[in-house]
This record gives C-alpha cells, structure tokens and sequence, in this order.
C-alpha cells in the first residue's frame, strides 16, 4: 500500500513539475524584431548583435525582414516589445494602423535606435508623435561629441558617466513630453546658428498605454562597442519589456 501511494505522489509530483516548465515556456515574453530599409544603417549586423543577446535571456524572438508582420494579426496580439530598424522607407496605411494601435491600444513596447526608429516614415507624422522625435540633420557628418547622462538616478543610466562618441550626431525635432536621460551639446563648429544648442540622445515615454525607448546613437553597429551605448541600449530595451529592476 505503501509502495502504491508513493508512486502515485511520484506521478503527480511528475506531472506538476511538467505542467510548471511548460508554463514558464509558455509565459516567456516575445519580441518582434522588426529590420530593413536602408543598407547604410546596417539592419542586419544590428539584428545579429540584438537578437543573440535577446535570446540568452530567455525571450521568445520572431526576427522580420518585412512591415508584413504588423499585419500578422495573430503575432501582433501577442507580442510584448517591438524592435525596430527600418530607416526611411515608407509604411502602408494598414501596416502603420496595426503597429499604432499595438502600442497606444494594446500597451505593446516599441524600442529602437539612430534614423531605424526616428527616420523612418517620414511622410507618417502620427509615428513621429509614438517616437517622440525625427531626425532631421547631422552637422558634419561623422565626427567627434560628447553624450552628457542629465539622469543618473533612473536605472537606465545610473552607474554611467558622460562618454565620447565618433559618430553622427542627431539634431532632431523632440517631443517636450519625452523623459530625456541623456543629451548632447553642438558646438556650431558645422552650423554655427545652433552653438550650445542640447539635443536628447535618449529618452523614454508612453504612447498611450505602450512604452516607448530611444536612442540616436547607432549610425552603424561599431557604435554599440562603447559599453556605455550597448548599456544604454540593453538595459532601455528591458525597461520596455518591464524586466529592468530599479
């Protein structure tokens, strides 16, 4: 008797133990890595770099060469946190509908970087307001700056200090409301009407009842070898997925 009660505890024991690891393979969160548009930017080595990494922490990761997956109805209701590089380009009607009403409606996460979140679309200025901000110049091109943290408390960026960049600098048109963490400084050196002029590098928001993380660092994927860049970039990513611990 007392051999048959052990063994059905065993089994019981089994089978709740199953149905655990099963639930937490089922409740990983998913992202949709969304990459494409222009070459310069370079979709792919940035897609090679992000979604390893995603993987190792354990989300679930759908990577798209295509805007088609904003009309995935089934994928888009599930998704936790888009990841977009999709610079320039152009977004059908229905394609921008799903990926809007995702973040405002749904509370999806949008995370991106450099002209793959904040110049594409250009003709769409519904996405600049869930971006926060277009790029609209880069004064001499690939040169030397200084990102300033102006936030050291939020988890995002505390810990790290100002750092050098030899990159574009984004001058951009910025939403106000934006939460920004870090800022740059021109010179005028390339554009000498905009001398001290401080321009958001990163910022967070809310575009309805989604998240929204930025950053104009990026131009090409050398960039992310800075730790502070990839630091940035990561972390914002899992404060957007709701997995950065203050």
């Amino acid at each position: 008797m007392k051999i048959f009660l052990k063994g059905i505890i065993f089994v019981i024991f089994t089978l709740s133990a199953s149905q655990s690891k099963d639930l937490k393979v089922d409740e990983k969160k998913s992202i949709l890595f969304v990459y494409g548009g222009w070459e310069g930017h370079e979709p792919v080595k940035c897609r090679d770099l992000f979604v390893p990494w995603l993987k190792k922490q354990g989300y679930k990761v759908t990577s798209s060469p295509s805007l088609d997956s904003y009309l995935d109805e089934k994928l888009m209701n599930t998704v936790d946190l888009i990841i977009q590089i999709y610079t320039m380009s152009s977004i059908t009607k229905d394609q921008e509908k799903m990926l809007l009403n995702a973040v405002k409606e749904r509370g999806v996460s949008i995370a991106g970087w450099h002209g793959g979140l904040a110049d594409a679309f250009r003709m769409n200025v519904e996405y600049q307001f869930m971006v926060g901000g277009q790029w609209v110049a880069h004064p001499g091109n690939i040169i030397d700056y200084t990102v300033n943290i102006i936030n050291s408390k939020d988890p995002i960026t505390r810990g790290l200090n100002d750092f050098s960049v030899h990159s574009e600098q984004y001058y951009m048109h910025v939403d106000p409301s934006n939460e920004v963490l870090a800022e740059t400084t021109f010179n005028g050196e390339h554009a000498y009407w905009i001398e001290g002029t401080k321009m958001p590098v990163v910022w967070k928001k809310k575009y309805g009842k989604g998240k929204v993380f930025y950053t104009s660092l990026g131009h090409t994927v050398d960039v992310f070898d800075i730790p502070e860049a990839i630091t940035i970039m990561q972390r914002g990513i899992l404060w957007a997925l709701g997995d950065l611990t203050d």
